[in-house]
C-alpha cells in the first residue's frame, strides 16, 4: 500500500470512482452523482483536463481525462 502523497490536500477534492477499490459502488449519494464526505479522491494535480489523483481508502494512484474544459490534444504534423 503507498503512502498518502505528501502533496494530498484535503482542500483540494474531487468525485471520481476508484478504479483501485471502488468503495462507492453502494453509495447512494455517490450513485446520484452528489458531493459524499466520506468517496472524494485527493487532486494531487493537474494538465487541463487530465487529473492526478489518489484514493484516501486504498491510496492508488491514477490519472482520469475529464474531457472537460482545456483538454490535451495530439498535435500532428501535417505532409
Amino acid at each position: 500500500m503507498l503512502p498518502i502523497d505528501p502533496q494530498a490536500d484535503p482542500g483540494r477534492r474531487t468525485w471520481v470512482a476508484c478504479p483501485g477499490c471502488d468503495d462507492a459502488r453502494d453509495c447512494a449519494a455517490c450513485a446520484e452523482r452528489r458531493t459524499c464526505g466520506e468517496h472524494w479522491r485527493y487532486l494531487l494535480s493537474n494538465t487541463g483536463s487530465l487529473l492526478h489523483l489518489q484514493c484516501p481508502a486504498c491510496t492508488h494512484v491514477w490519472d482520469h481525462e475529464t474531457g472537460f474544459g482545456a483538454t490535451r490534444h495530439q498535435h500532428c504534423r501535417l505532409a
